[in-house]
């Protein structure tokens, strides 16, 4: 896994508004519900450069500390350097890094755990690697709040023939296999919410959403190009087509006239 992820600071940068715009502010409020009195110790799962982190931190009490797992060390230490928003008390909040591959995760890694989190994390799994974060959250008795799992459901504004078929590629190029690790893609969501329904676990989920418009153009052209070339990847033979379609969705953006949605899922799981 730690050799397979590559994201970009930038981009997480460029997203780090809207992601916090869509998460559940239910599911965030729910999550605070359930945390015990005094010490809140949250352990943030793929945490890059820690946008979980200040979204979530002001929302719940304190003392905080929080520890951002990444397998990226440059990410880490960037997290580290922006550090995180005060607590809903308005204390200062403690952060640890812990640099490390996921695929290894126990529970031994959540020790001390009031919440476990992590925000775009879980399509790009393997099943083997959604079995050990559910096992681990189990074990440690940790409620886990897990947001922004792609559904593989997108719809642009204005329509156009070719948009299913793009969508079609760019889920199977999220289903891809990459150095033998076969990626859950937008059946990620589902899977570790039903894994976590069989440990006898309550789930609550909320369908959540991306609103992409001329109102951020920069993050419409960015995701759409990445949507589009994940797709071309995928199905060579679509390179014939696309170069007409990319070429109009730019003219329609450059008139303010695209726009699309992007669906996610959200997920709180905790013990009954």
């Amino acid at each position: 896994m730690s050799g397979v992820i590559e994201v970009s600071s930038d981009w997480l940068a460029l997203r780090e508004a809207e992601d916090a715009g869509a998460r559940s502010g239910a599911l965030a409020r729910a999550a605070a519900a359930l945390l015990q009195a005094g010490p809140v110790t949250v352990h943030d799962l793929g945490s890059g450069t820690g946008s979980m982190a200040r979204w979530l931190a002001p929302s719940l009490p304190g003392p905080q500390t929080w520890v951002l797992h990444d397998w990226n060390a440059d990410l880490a230490a960037q997290a580290a350097a922006r550090g995180i928003p005060r607590d809903r008390e308005g204390r200062t909040v403690t952060l640890r890094s812990s640099v490390e591959p996921l695929e290894r995760l126990t529970a031994a890694d959540l020790d001390g755990a009031s919440l476990v989190t992590a925000s775009a994390l879980l399509d790009v799994l393997t099943a083997e690697e959604a079995h050990a974060v559910v096992d681990a959250c189990v074990a440690a008795r940790a409620p886990a709040l897990l947001s922004l799992s792609v559904t593989g459901e997108v719809a642009l504004r204005p329509r156009h023939p070719l948009d299913r078929r793009v969508a079609a590629a760019f889920n199977a190029h999220q289903r891809r296999e990459v150095d033998g690790r076969r990626l859950l893609g937008p059946y990620a969501g589902r899977i570790v919410e039903g894994l976590f329904r069989l440990a006898g676990w309550n789930v609550r989920r909320a369908l959540t959403t991306w609103r992409l418009s001329d109102r951020d153009p920069r993050l419409l052209d960015e995701w759409f190009e990445g949507w589009l070339a994940a797709a071309e990847e995928q199905e060579p033979r679509l390179r014939s087509d696309a170069a007409a379609y990319r070429e109009l969705r730019r003219s329609q953006q450059r008139r303010g006239e695209l726009s699309a949605v992007v669906y996610h899922l959200d997920l709180l799981a905790g013990p009954r």
